[in-house]
């Protein structure tokens, strides 16, 4: 009995001990604020020319500021938004607008794609 009695107290302390933990890490994250992060967003054609446009938002996914500044329009899907077209190009045929970080291809659809200060995206038309 006296044994049991100490591990509910040391799995008590435990269980406190982590959700003071967990509260300080929420209390410290950073919050979000007008204009507080600028985020480039690169453009690649078909006929591989390029363009830049540059946006300073307090959105925390890639998706929504896109489509609220009109960069990109698709259609929902079952795994999000299809990007169909790019600064007024559209994707046609086996085309398809592909999503990459700093050059690097990205686990997530552009909805689900969070934002930080400083991200670079490229939205590349390819085919196949």
């Amino acid at each position: 009995m006296k044994g049991n009695k100490k591990t509910v107290l040391v799995l008590a302390a435990l269980a406190a001990a982590a959700v003071l933990m967990l509260g300080l890490w929420w209390s410290t994250q950073p919050k979000a604020q007008e204009g507080d992060k600028t985020v480039i967003v690169e453009v690649v054609h078909g006929d591989q020319s390029s363009k830049e446009f540059t946006y300073r938002t307090d959105a925390q996914h890639l998706g929504p500021l896109l489509t609220e500044e009109g960069l990109i329009q698709g259609e929902q899907g079952a795994m999000g938004l299809f990007i169909l077209t790019a600064d007024g190009e559209t994707a046609q045929g086996s085309q398809w607008w592909c999503i990459t970080k700093g050059g690097a291809w990205l686990d997530t659809g552009v909805d689900k794609t969070p934002i930080a200060d400083g991200d670079h995206f490229e939205l590349t038309l390819k085919k196949g």
